[in-house]
């Protein structure tokens, strides 16, 4: 299928869909106006929810050609019956097992056409796997204590970023084995305590907000003299929710050392989680 019909294919179902949408999460977004209407921009945040793109999506009427991975595409994964969908939608699908060169350079061909490129430069969402909730149970859960799919109901709702930070914490006698046991379910909630008692610092809960960042964002705007547009949400997905927020930051320009322009990238959208979740101390 063409790009252009893609991009036909995208608008209708930003316009039928894009409202549901809306009325069903209920988001506000902040910072539409920051999205360029022409050139090549890179749009990147984090990720927490399959939905995340959509926020972005019907922010602008730009087409954002996202980049997936290949699971959504392939009908032998769970993931993949809608394949159709994702491919309508102008995604380009990636095998994040290797060094995807194909999907690379899909992204750049968008990039250099003057078109808007997506993706989440954490690679994946934070959020437990059940291949890391399987792990933490099998390491730390006595087992007549609580059943695997009890654990998995109990923890699944923390960030894996959160949770590894933890586990440091624990294997670096900060917390206590009870603490770190105790509060797997609750990482945020107890790390704000842990502030608010002054075990870490404001800046040790922020550092940890995010996963690592992947360079190919940075390394892909640099290539194509693309800006990167930084979005972040916070908040949860649930019908009509409450505190669901998007907060769309001001382009950034990428430097040429790709090390301090991916550091620049992850301070931004730092900073960016700080308003848009408006924490209390």
């Amino acid at each position: 299928m063409s790009k252009e019909n893609n991009t036909h294919i995208y608008k209708i179902f930003r316009t039928i869909l894009g409202p549901i949408y809306k009325f069903w999460y209920n988001p506000k977004i902040i910072g539409k106006e920051n999205i360029p209407k022409d050139g090549p921009i890179v749009v990147v945040g984090n990720h927490i929810h399959i939905m995340d793109q959509c926020n972005v999506i019907i922010s602008t009427k730009r087409v954002i050609h996202y980049m997936a991975k290949k699971e959504y595409f392939d009908p032998q994964y769970k993931e993949g019956h809608h394949g159709w969908f994702f491919r309508s939608a102008g995604c380009i699908p990636v095998d994040r097992k290797i060094h995807d060169d194909s999907a690379k350079e899909a992204a750049l061909e968008v990039l250099n056409e003057k078109h808007a490129l997506g993706l989440f430069p954490e690679g994946t969402r934070n959020g437990l796997k059940e291949e890391r909730i399987k792990e933490l149970y099998d390491k730390y859960i006595e087992k007549d204590s609580i059943s695997l799919e009890d654990f998995i109901q109990k923890i699944k709702k923390s960030k894996t970023s959160q949770i590894n930070y933890l586990e440091e914490l624990f294997e670096k006698e900060q917390i206590t084995k009870d603490e770190w046991i105790d509060n797997m379910g609750s990482a945020d909630e107890f790390l704000t305590m842990l502030v608010k008692e002054k075990r870490i610092t404001k800046e040790d809960y922020y550092e940890h907000i995010y996963l690592p960042f992947k360079f190919g964002a940075v390394s892909m705007a640099h290539k194509t003299n693309a800006k990167l547009v930084p979005f972040v949400i916070t908040g949860d997905y649930c019908f009509r929710s409450k505190n669901l927020r998007v907060v769309i930051g001001k382009p950034i320009e990428v430097e040429d050392d790709l090390e301090k322009a991916n550091e620049n990238l992850r301070n931004t959208m730092i900073e960016m989680y700080k308003e848009c979740s408006k924490k209390e101390w």
